[in-house]
């Protein structure tokens, strides 16, 4: 069974146990709510939405990740779950790289000289660690604030285009059997 059919089986597994929570007496409330904006639905559609949100929100500073993906999940009607787990594409292995290529991008959106400086990791563990990553990326300026929202944007898109390939590939392969299938 290769990747996609996993993945779609493991969909499939989890949906059951997603309604039975939502079935509960704390959120049985939310419920109509929730079901109405798709945040819980395992469709083409809001799980595109869904990693396309968690891609966008993946790049918004810290904690704040989550709550926007929760939010923008409820007011696009993506799928929340898998919005949470994407946005953990973004971690201190891929952080650094992940705003070079913003800074590199919002450089070359905006006029004029624009030097990226050196990042230097202290080894003082990792407190020392966060701070001096959060005061090199206060150092980068203009150019990163621009390139984070066009980075993310596009990151997303991709993100969604690729999912909805991933959805589609199967039901176009099957479509072009039948075609070809003699009457």
């Amino acid at each position: 069974m290769n990747q996609a059919r996993r993945f779609r089986a493991w969909l499939r597994h989890l949906e059951p146990r997603v309604l039975a929570t939502l079935s509960s007496p704390t959120l049985g409330r939310l419920r109509p709510w929730l079901d109405r904006h798709d945040v819980f639905s395992f469709y083409r559609e809001p799980l595109s939405r869904g990693v396309a949100i968690g891609v966008l929100c993946g790049l918004i500073p810290g904690p704040l990740q989550v709550l926007g993906s929760l939010g923008m999940c409820a007011w696009l009607r993506g799928n929340a779950i898998l919005a949470v787990l994407v946005t953990a594409y973004t971690n201190p292995l891929t952080i650094v790289p992940l705003y070079w290529l913003a800074f590199k991008m919002g450089a070359f959106l905006l006029p004029g000289q624009h030097v990226m400086p050196a990042f230097v990791a202290p080894d003082d563990g990792f407190g020392a660690w966060a701070i001096g990553l959060g005061e090199w990326m206060t150092a980068l300026g203009w150019p990163l604030l621009i390139g984070l929202p066009v980075l993310a944007i596009v990151l997303a898109a991709n993100a969604y285009a690729l999912m909805q390939v991933f959805f589609l590939t199967p039901v176009v392969r099957r479509a072009r059997r039948l075609h070809r299938r003699p009457s």
